[in-house]
């Protein structure tokens, strides 16, 4: 496995409810992100469906099956391009309806996550929560773990993830309006440097009804340091080269033998119960 890799998040604008032509943008921005060098491409919740559903009928009638015609047409691509691609969609499966995102990459489609933490809002309003735990995926590039929007809220998701090895936390975000913007950048940050792992989140632009969403999808080092940034409100692509080891050495050493830290052995987990009980 490399230690360096190179990451991209592309910012779309995905059209509501026009399942192909988003699919046509998922391909056509993985082939730009290959053309920038990436190793793995992430993209926006929701990016194939559209996000603003009014009904659950409505969001069913663009839901798709994991694996399914989207998802098979992303894994060629991957294959292809020899990339890994994160992208976002609502899936349907026997009567339920989720929040989810694949990971595809040159072995074929290789994982999916369904969103756990479900906010009452947009189409999350008529999905069901997710049914398993959090992952790491560990794939040639790096252990992947993702993450859908409101779950970087939540700070016991991304520890989970660092404890699991976590080189790379990331994060589709359909995150609409600047106020929401304004706050979860600086969650986004914190985690990165809280379990010392880099975060990547892929928010997307344009509007869908009365959502205005505000891109500044960005991606953050280990220490805090934000290696590339999005605009508010432009279809783009950005890219950063990260050492995956950055991720792996937990221990911060200022001074040796004088001022070192280690957030995940300076834990005391048995003091945390109370944060698994109901």
């Amino acid at each position: 496995m490399t230690d360096r890799v190179r990451i991209a998040a592309a910012q779309i604008n995905s059209q509501f409810m026009k399942n192909e032509h988003n699919l046509n943008k998922i391909q056509a921005a993985s082939r730009q992100a290959k053309e920038k060098g990436a190793d793995l491409v992430v993209f926006p919740e929701c990016a194939l469906t559209g996000y603003s559903f009014d009904s659950r009928e409505e969001a069913v009638s663009c839901a798709e099956t994991v694996p399914g015609p989207a998802t098979d047409s992303a894994a060629s691509l991957c294959q292809e391009l020899n990339l890994y691609v994160i992208f976002g969609l609502l899936e349907q499966d026997e009567g339920k309806l989720f929040n989810t995102a694949v990971l595809a990459g040159p072995q074929g489609l290789t994982w999916k996550y369904r969103k756990n933490h479900v906010p009452f809002q947009g189409v999350d309003r008529f999905v069901n929560p997710g049914d398993g735990p959090f992952r790491v995926y560990q794939v040639p590039i790096g252990n992947i773990g993702i993450q859908i929007c409101y779950d970087i809220f939540f700070p016991e998701s991304a520890r989970v993830h660092a404890l699991l090895g976590a080189d790379i936390i990331t994060l589709p975000t359909s995150f609409a309006t600047k106020g929401v913007c304004d706050r979860a950048a600086p969650i986004i940050t914190a985690r990165a440097i809280e379990n010392k792992v880099h975060v990547l989140s892929c928010n997307r632009v344009g509007v869908e009804g009365d959502y205005p969403f505000c891109g500044l999808s960005k991606i953050v080092d280990p220490m805090g340091i934000t290696l590339a940034e999005a605009s508010p409100d432009r279809e783009e692509i950005i890219c950063a080269e990260l050492s995956l080891e950055e991720s792996r050495q937990k221990r911060i050493t200022h001074r040796p033998g004088e001022w070192e830290i280690d957030r995940m052995k300076d834990r005391r987990p048995e003091l945390y119960g109370r944060i698994v009980q109901a």
